[in-house]
């Protein structure tokens, strides 16, 4: 088995979008996808989140699928609201090689997303790849 790849996804992505963000690597590689349950601010604090983990469920199959489709090993989960807590549950039992971080563009981001790239590069020893899908 190639490198381990572990995936944080804000929408359904393909084999050819996590190709794009890591070029060649993706042939043996196996996945692990991610959706945080992205949820509004008022949500969050209400703990009214059924929504968020249903968009997130969906997300996640949705990637799996696609990369199936396309012959890449995946697997995926719901995570945390908190993406940078559920990328670090997740390596919890993933020991992945490297992470790819795929975010909406700017303007469309959850407001949980916007460090998440800066602190995921300061806190995991890993190499953390990132590719805006839209």
């Amino acid at each position: 088995m190639g490198k381990k790849i572990l995936a944080l996804v804000s929408e359904p992505v393909s084999a050819d979008a996590l190709r794009s963000a890591l070029g060649d690597g993706t042939d043996d590689a196996e996945v692990m996808v991610v959706a945080p349950a992205f949820d509004s601010r008022m949500r969050f604090w209400t703990s009214d989140n059924d929504e968020a983990i249903a968009r997130a469920e969906e997300v996640q199959q949705e990637t799996v699928e696609r990369l199936s489709e396309d012959d890449v090993d995946a697997v995926g989960d719901t995570g945390e609201s908190d993406p940078l807590l559920a990328l670090h549950d997740a390596l919890a039992t993933f020991p992945a090689d490297e992470v790819v971080i795929f975010t909406r563009p700017e303007e469309d981001q959850n407001w949980a997303e916007g460090d998440l790239l800066e602190q995921a590069r300061e806190q995991l020893s890993l190499p953390v790849r990132h590719m805006e899908v839209g």
